[in-house]
């Protein structure tokens, strides 16, 4: 592997990790928080949407990327291809996932998921956009480790001899009748005398 091909390889695969994880952890926290102000005397309820409940893919593409980063190691030629377009979709998910967030009305994505609460009743939500960013930046970053990989993942090879499965050793054969006749015969051409132990000759 030259030089080239094995910065071009690691850089796929630590992208495709990276986004993959960048995913999963902004997925799990809060983007936006909601509150319902409803009529007296009933008091107000907050509640706080993580990334994975308004956009469920995210944590999904965060998962499909980790795979793939090591799938990337694994696999060789066309199948690391495919791995390629398969990162550079889901990093596509992610990226359309967080903008839509950044892009929609705060009010109008929390009602999706918590509905507008009982007549009468106020909703309110403000957005953490630090997430839906850090979601979208995850996305551009797999898409351009998928791309990478399409176009230049076939030139790069698998995992070294170390790592693939030893060979399984060939089954001893038993000896034969024939076999020990055979060794006589050798015994007698060289001189030695066949019926003596091998320990015992000097």
């Amino acid at each position: 592997m030259t030089g080239t091909a094995r910065r071009e390889m690691a850089a796929a695969v630590v992208g495709a990790a990276a986004a993959g994880g960048l995913a999963l952890s902004a997925g799990g926290q809060t983007w936006v928080t909601a509150t319902v102000e409803r009529p007296e005397p009933l008091p107000p309820v907050t509640e706080q949407l993580t990334g994975s409940q308004l956009a469920p893919l995210v944590p999904a593409g965060g998962l499909v990327l980790l795979a793939a980063a090591v799938a990337l190691v694994a696999v060789r030629g066309a199948g690391r291809v495919l791995i390629g377009l398969l990162a550079a979709v889901a990093g596509g998910v992610l990226g359309w996932s967080g903008l839509r967030t950044l892009l929609t009305d705060a009010e109008v994505t929390a009602a999706g998921v918590v509905g507008s609460g009982t007549p009468g009743s106020t909703l309110t939500a403000g957005v953490s956009a630090a997430w839906p960013v850090l979601v979208l930046v995850a996305g551009l970053l797999a898409v351009a480790a998928g791309l990478l990989t399409v176009l230049r993942g076939s030139s790069w090879p698998g995992m070294g001899r170390r790592y693939e499965r030893p060979a399984a050793a060939a089954p001893v054969r038993r000896r034969t009748d024939e076999d020990r006749a055979l060794d006589a015969w050798r015994a007698l051409d060289r001189g030695e005398d066949p019926t003596e132990d091998p320990g015992e000759q000097r």
